[in-house]
């Protein structure tokens, strides 16, 4: 295992901060701490600490972005894209990838034990933002010593992550990667992201978010999940994927799953359920529906950045429509910023930035050869 991309077996680290009285101060006038970060890397640092770059995740991924941890038969979610050769070559670069905070794998979140009471936090963990993880983010980075990134990059939510991390921290970000993504939520995006939060508290399991010592509101979430997914796809893909086949040869005439595409969802529902925690789902939608980079968000007024950009778009993605990029690499070009655009012909739907490889490595492989490239000219 791992013999194609030459990461093999990879081991979670952690990195433990902001201990009382010294708490991170969260967007909303909150504070936290003690906060854990998980985090990965893969490949080596370089000398002058010039070759790092940063891997943002989407809403439920996590540290575990490339290789196998031990024991697993499967690798992580963008093996793809990170290991020797690859679009983030690893003989070339050194990768860190970090669980964000309010997540469940690994990180500080509403899962996790509050040590003020020797409980999990549930809902008295505080609200967090995109802003609020790139600080906890930066943390992680000055205690490894990395004053600047070669480049950041990620999809999705890891794509407002991108574009935080320029908004924020301008001088150290060489260059960004944002794929799929947006300046901020439209309402009907804000709206699906409801309709799940919906669907989780309305599980009589939830009790109200208290829910740690008898199990987890595994129907709400299960549905919630459900609506996203079918976000992530596109009707062409689910057309090529399903059609209108049957799971068996003729009508149940009952509300079991008749269609292969029903049974895919409860399928993939019930994977979720088992990784991930509901509280967890209430958080990150919320810190996604709350960014909002649009305006003089992104860059300040008067202000000008050498961050040189490649934005990514997928002409069949309707969850993060090519226009929100357009939006981005227009708000960009006012202000004279370095900016790639390309828009990915795929059937895939928003989960192309995770399926899209070989176009994705092409177009990401020569920007971060000219990005590195300008560094040492």
């Amino acid at each position: 295992m791992g013999n194609e991309s030459g990461i093999g077996i990879v081991k979670t680290q952690y990195y433990t901060f902001a201990e009382p009285p010294h708490e991170l101060i969260l967007a909303s006038g909150e504070k936290l701490g003690p906060i854990t970060l998980a985090y990965e890397t893969y490949g080596e640092l370089n000398e002058d600490k010039s070759n790092v770059i940063l891997i943002s995740h989407a809403f439920s991924g996590d540290a575990h972005v490339a290789g196998y941890h031990e024991g697993d038969k499967k690798a992580g979610w963008w093996d793809s894209m990170i290991g020797q050769g690859k679009a983030f070559d690893t003989k070339k670069y050194f990768i860190i990838c970090a669980n964000v905070i309010g997540g469940c794998k690994g990180s500080t979140g509403p899962s996790s034990i509050n040590p003020k009471t020797g409980k999990r936090y549930a809902l008295s963990f505080p609200f967090i933002t995109i802003a609020d993880m790139i600080n906890a983010q930066k943390e992680l980075l000055d205690y490894l010593d990395i004053k600047q990134l070669l480049c950041v990059a990620g999809g999705s939510m890891g794509g407002m992550q991108v574009l935080q991390w320029v908004a924020l921290y301008p001088d150290m970000v060489r260059s960004a990667i944002p794929i799929a993504t947006t300046l901020k939520h439209s309402p009907q995006q804000i709206a699906f992201d409801e309709v799940g939060r919906q669907a989780i508290m309305a599980d009589a399991d939830w009790r109200g978010g208290d829910y740690y010592d008898h199990g987890q509101p595994e129907k709400g979430l299960a549905v919630a999940r459900m609506i996203g997914h079918i976000t992530y796809m596109s009707d062409q893909s689910m057309e090529q994927k399903f059609s209108r086949r049957l799971k068996d040869e003729k009508y149940s005439f009952d509300f079991k799953p008749d269609f292969e595409v029903e049974g895919y969802l409860r399928s993939r529902s019930d994977v979720f359920v088992e990784r991930f925690d509901a509280n967890t789902y209430l958080y990150m939608t919320k810190a996604m529906d709350y960014f909002d980079l649009s305006g003089n968000n992104l860059i300040s007024t008067g202000k000008t950045i050498g961050t040189r950009f490649l934005i990514l778009s997928f002409k069949s993605d309707w969850l993060y429509p090519i226009y929100q990029s357009l939006e981005i690499v227009r708000r960009l070009r006012m202000r004279h910023v370095d900016t790639t655009y390309c828009e990915i012909q795929s059937t895939y739907g928003h989960d192309a930035f995770l399926l899209e490889v070989d176009e994705q490595t092409r177009l990401i492989t020569h920007f971060l050869k000219n990005v590195y490239k300008k560094k040492g000219e």
